[in-house]
């Protein structure tokens, strides 16, 4: 069998640069001279199983993630990109192949970063120019990046894990005394900053009114959202200067950005102290991820526990590797995160044939799938509507569902798994990314031509689409 050769120079060099070691210090602690080093940076040599394990001994370092994560989200994200009409030409002549994007986000991830923001800021500029509606409507002049997109790769690049909010939420939840619940302990500590808590029937989850230092919270929400509520509000201002370390390292560019991304840290930290990462990760492994037990024994929502899986990526304690994902009616994605292969659309909605869509039509229920995608890796996937009542009769239904999924090889772990027929091929169902990229051409649900193949209309014939996709 062939063994695959491991170029990672630029996360070799990451890894010295961030420790604060000169080329020639970090070789003398590897073990190794300083040309081969230099080779090794540069990709002009792999890096040796000699260096990994020095890697390990010497610095504690995870080397199962050397050569994953981030490449594979922006080989993704470059083969989506270059499916573009824009580049229609240069498809024609050869489209860069995969291994060839592979090796632009190894070895140049700052270059193929700018290219993607390029792309993106010609998207949106022919977006507001095609809509007149939005463009009249429109006050920002700056093409590029929104500011939600912005915060949104911010979390994606960072595989969704923010390691010191992480462990500060954890010790944070381990200080609760005994008998003390995580909510009433929170309340002690505002207490002890001068905030006052109280309950209030209001269409609000959360308000907080300085002048009186109370913060009040929606007596129509559930518990585990009143906890989760006052966490965040508990984020914002003890842990006010460990959010702003953080958000300096990012450097948005707009104050908007900075500002979604400080509620998107507190909402992180309030996550990470409701399931607390080591707890967590041991009671997920005992439970053999049931959703609903480990809902019940922390107190939290089933959508609570599904993201907090798929951010169970701490170096050394490694979780599951999932995808999560949350839609509403229309199909929009307005949640994604994936630590798999399976990287969602940065545009639009997601496949109909996956089993998201059908939650809805089954309130209260999980909905198990075998799927394969176009580039045939296999996944189990679960999917479970969490629609949100408004408390109270003639409150608006917020109608959510959320599907949570994992490799084929990591479906035994899963109790979703018992029953089901894994070596079954006709058991896995087709599915793509979005139909904008997918490749299937002879998909009966297809709503949209694949950008990146050319088509045939006869008008003379009709099949199950209205046009045939060349091969």
């Amino acid at each position: 069998m062939a063994v695959t050769k491991l170029y990672a120079g630029a996360k070799l060099r990451e890894t010295r640069t961030r420790i604060g070691l000169t080329q020639k210090a970090f070789a003398k602690q590897l073990g190794i001279s300083l040309p081969y080093l230099n080779q090794m940076e540069n990709n002009h040599r792999p890096v040796s199983s000699s260096v990994l394990v020095a890697l390990a001994q010497e610095f504690g370092f995870d080397v199962t993630q050397i050569g994953a994560g981030e490449a594979d989200r922006v080989v993704s994200d470059l083969s989506e990109a270059l499916g573009d009409p824009l580049f229609a030409e240069l498809t024609e002549t050869g489209a860069p192949q995969p291994q060839d994007l592979r090796l632009i986000a190894s070895n140049a991830p700052a270059l193929a970063r700018a290219f993607l923001e390029l792309h993106r800021a010609y998207r949106d500029t022919h977006e507001r120019l095609a809509s007149l509606d939005e463009a009249l409507g429109r006050d920002e002049t700056r093409a590029g990046l929104s500011p939600w997109e912005e915060v949104r790769d911010f979390f994606h690049y960072c595989d969704n894990y923010i390691d010191a909010v992480d462990r500060a939420a954890e010790r944070f939840a381990a200080e609760v005394p005994p008998g003390q619940s995580l909510e009433d302990h929170a309340r002690a500590v505002l207490a002890g900053r001068g905030v006052r808590v109280k309950l209030e029937p209001m269409p609000a989850l959360r308000r907080f009114e300085p002048s009186t230092a109370t913060l009040s919270v929606s007596a129509h929400a559930p518990p585990e959202t009143r906890t989760f509520q006052i966490l965040l509000h508990l984020a914002l201002t003890s842990q006010a200067k460990l959010i702003g370390a953080t958000l300096d390292l990012a450097r948005f560019q707009s104050p908007a950005a900075r500002a979604i991304a400080e509620i998107g840290l507190a909402n992180y930290f309030a996550g990470a102290a409701l399931l607390p990462y080591g707890r967590f990760l041991n009671e997920a492994k005992h439970f053999r991820h049931d959703l609903e037990l480990l809902a019940a024994r922390f107190g939290a929502s089933i959508e609570q526990v599904a993201h907090r899986l798929s951010t169970l990526q701490r170096p050394g304690a490694k979780g599951l590797p999932f995808f999560f994902v949350r839609v509403d009616q229309a199909g929009t994605i307005t949640k994604r995160h994936s630590a798999t292969r399976l990287q969602f659309a940065r545009y639009g909605g997601a496949c109909p044939l996956w089993n998201v869509h059908s939650a809805f039509e089954t309130p209260g229920r999980f909905l198990r799938q075998l799927a394969e995608t176009p580039d045939g890796v296999r996944y189990l996937s679960i999917a479970r509507d969490v629609s949100r009542s408004g408390g109270h009769f003639g409150a608006p239904v917020r109608r959510f569902a959320i599907a949570l999924g994992c490799e084929i090889a990591h479906a035994p772990q899963l109790v979703y798994a018992d029953g089901l027929d894994l070596a079954r091929q006709s058991a896995f169902e087709p599915i793509g990314i979005s139909c904008r990229i997918c490749e299937r051409v002879a998909c009966h649900q297809r709503s949209v031509p694949p950008l990146e193949r050319r088509i045939r209309v006869d008008p003379l014939n009709r099949g199950v689409l209205p046009y045939e996709v060349e091969r």
